[in-house]
């Protein structure tokens, strides 16, 4: 199952963080890099296994990827093929990861279409410094959120803190403006529960029925329309979007 590390309060910060993927087998390693990314302002989705980060990437797509190339049922350098190939995955920045250092294996790496290699065991300093300079080629810096949202008849300012259905104004308790704000930036895409729990709620969110209550309360204060703009994904989460 993917690990989702979010990494800011969606109502405390002005800056959407960058979405970073990291598809690496090894647990600690996985985990490691997960947190020490987050640590430097970035949201992290960790897979352990190709199947889970197909599934990830189905769903949402991230700002950068960190492959390994040793992995469980296909090798780091045939996705690194697949996303090369693939028009919407196309453009994504690739660091490899890999315990594999002779020349051969990191050019082949680049020749297929990475931006960058690290080799195995790495310090934590080295590799967000290649992270920066990646997303800074790339020209995928931190991103600003927009200065408005409208979904249908919905209609959100974050600036003014207004938010509005059909020109009337809607009140909204925080919680459910932090749930709405992290559905809406999310532009369509499905947000998964712990994600959104993680977000609103912080790390100890305690019971995750909190958050299908606050979604329920906020349906109703969007009313029978835009309410039903907000659609559960069963088993995954939730996004918004209009019927």
């Amino acid at each position: 199952m993917p690990v989702s590390v979010p990494v800011s309060d969606i109502c405390g910060t002005r800056r959407i963080p960058i979405m970073i993927y990291i598809l690496e087998d090894d647990d600690n390693i996985r985990k490691l890099v997960s947190y020490a990314l987050s640590r430097e302002g970035y949201e992290v989705r960790g897979f352990s296994e190709p199947k889970s980060f197909y599934h990830g990437m189905d769903e949402a797509l991230p700002e950068l990827i960190l492959l390994d190339i040793m992995l469980p049922g296909e090798d780091g350098l045939s996705i690194l093929k697949k996303i090369r190939k693939n028009i919407r995955t196309e453009d994504i920045p690739v660091i490899m990861l890999t315990a594999k250092s002779s020349e051969y294996d990191k050019a082949n790496g680049l020749d297929l279409g990475a931006d960058d290699y690290i080799a195995k065991p790495f310090g934590i300093v080295e590799l967000t410094s290649r992270v920066r300079a990646v997303l800074r080629r790339s020209g995928r810096t931190k991103k600003e959120p927009e200065d408005e949202y409208h979904v249908g008849k919905l209609y959100v300012n974050p600036d003014k803190h207004v938010i509005q259905v059909d020109n009337e104004d809607i009140s909204l308790s925080y919680k459910e403006y932090c749930l709405l704000m992290a559905l809406l930036e999310a532009k369509g895409n499905v947000v998964h529960r712990e994600e959104l729990l993680t977000k609103v709620w912080g790390e100890f969110y305690g019971e995750s029925r909190t958050l299908d209550v606050h979604i329920r309360k906020l349906r109703v204060k969007l009313g029978d329309e835009a309410g039903k703009y907000i659609q559960t994904v069963k088993g995954i989460g939730y996004k918004i979007e209009a019927c």
